[in-house]
């Protein structure tokens, strides 16, 4: 792989997700009752937390309401690889994730509704460990983003609430790799001799940055009847210009020109291993949840929906360094659905029961598919209780994913060129990720003034 190839893998991390989280990046365990439901809250949206599933829908909620809560997500998979000396299967460290929700609505009056939220819209998190085969890949990566979200609600009569909202999200992201240079010479800058790369030890490389986007999301929701609602939810694209700084454990040339009769022995340009700082200027993709609830009893409902999300926006990553390393990789993704079905049932006035399952389809391009992402679509089985006594409630939710392979046979990334400028083990070889899976669970609080 070279070098501007490896500086493009910790920045790619933005925009690719784990194996816990919604296909691509995306998360949506934005509360214990939507876990449970698998996001099936876009058309009934009748709790606090419609602020990030509908925020229309909380123009159905009279007076204050607060929600909190947390989920933990856990994945595990393997990756199978292949070389001359035989398969190798590396297990996939479980690394635990706890994405906060916080929720609160407020009624001004007969018509407008304030709402407020904090919640988790993107995340991954896999770890390997640091002396698998591909670890010159990656073997640590993780990504955290926080986005406060104020929005407004309109009721413009008895079926029909429109809402308009700003998002301000906080992204951080961290990469660990090792590097192994590859001992051999290339020609560079002819008719001079060619530069020797150096034969160096395995170096690791650490990556940490953050970013602040600013996006917004616009929601309707339609009440038909008592017993048939419809929702449809927008969330715009939205930039982050990530800033960082990438660390080497060890500082050195990776190749050094010659030129005979000069006496000059220097390191090539743009081949330094040595601290420097990253940028790059990231689009988010926008999305779209449309979906139907059927209310055939007081105590009984039933939704079904779909999530679009644009991913096809995201076809190459532009990575600039200050050691003057710029890069452009192509990644060409595919536009993801989520499809959902949902069943709530209230057997008493005080506990409800609820399921859902959902499948998406997969994103990303196998051509350019790394260990990033070891994702090839996935199913989602979903199930939660509720409890409620006076003004309180409370939900708890468990969720598991079954999560299809990757194949890596194909993968331009493992087949990176060599170049003059730069020669270090990709880290890819051929095989495929299996056994892939994810656990989840979640808990929420809720309170009516």
């Amino acid at each position: 792989m070279s070098l501007r190839t490896l500086l493009s893998l910790p920045l790619f991390l933005i925009l690719v997700g784990s194996n816990a989280f919604a296909e691509g990046f995306s998360m949506t365990e934005w509360s214990a009752r939507g876990l449970s439901l698998a996001g099936g809250l876009v058309a009934r949206a009748d709790d606090a937390s419609a602020v990030a599933y509908n925020p229309a829908g909380i123009t159905q909620l009279p007076g204050v309401h607060l929600m909190a809560g947390i989920s933990l997500i856990a994945p595990y998979g393997q990756i199978e690889t292949r070389e001359d000396t035989g398969s190798h299967t590396t297990d996939v460290r479980p690394a635990s994730w706890f994405p906060p929700q916080l929720y609160a609505t407020w009624q001004l009056n007969d018509d407008w509704w304030l709402g407020f939220g904090v919640f988790s819209r993107f995340g991954l998190g896999n770890q390997y460990s640091s002396g698998w085969v591909g670890r010159n890949a990656i073997y640590n990566v993780g990504l955290q983003t926080i986005s406060a979200n104020p929005v407004i609600a309109y009721k413009v009569n008895d079926w029909l609430s429109l809402s308009l909202g700003v998002e301000l999200m906080y992204l951080n992201i961290f990469l660990e790799q090792k590097i192994q240079p590859l001992h051999q010479p290339n020609p560079y800058y002819p008719p001079f001799s060619p530069p020797m790369l150096l034969d160096r030890p395995e170096n690791n490389m650490n990556l940490k940055g953050d970013s602040w986007g600013v996006g917004m999301n616009a929601a309707a929701h339609i009440r038909f009847n008592d017993q048939w609602s419809a929702g449809l939810t927008y969330r715009s694209q939205m930039t982050q210009n990530v800033n960082g700084r990438i660390r080497f454990d060890r500082q050195y040339p990776l190749a050094r020109i010659q030129i005979p009769g000069l006496g000059v022995d220097k390191a090539v340009p743009g081949t330094e291993f040595k601290n420097a700082g990253a940028n790059a200027t990231i689009q988010l993709p926008d999305s779209a949840a449309l979906a139907v609830m059927w209310k055939p009893l007081s105590n009984l409902s039933f939704e079904v929906g779909t999530v679009w999300t644009r991913w096809s926006t995201y076809n190459a990553l532009n990575i600039y360094t200050d050691a003057g390393l710029n890069s452009i990789n192509q990644k060409s993704f595919r536009d993801g659905w989520n499809f959902n079905a949902s069943v709530e049932y209230s057997p008493l006035d005080w506990l409800s029961l609820r399921l859902g399952y959902w499948h998406e389809t997969p994103v990303v391009n196998e051509k350019y598919a790394d260990y990033l992402l070891p994702t090839n679509g996935r199913d989602g089985v979903m199930t939660g209780v509720g409890f409620k006594w006076n003004n309180w409630t409370l939900d708890l939710a468990y969720a598991h994913l079954w999560i299809y392979p990757v194949s890596y046979d194909q993968s331009a990334a493992r087949a990176a060129a060599i170049t003059a400028v730069s020669s270090v083990d990709s880290g890819l070889r051929p095989g495929t990720s299996k056994n892939t899976h994810a656990e989840m669970f979640s808990v929420s609080l809720g309170y009516s003034f």
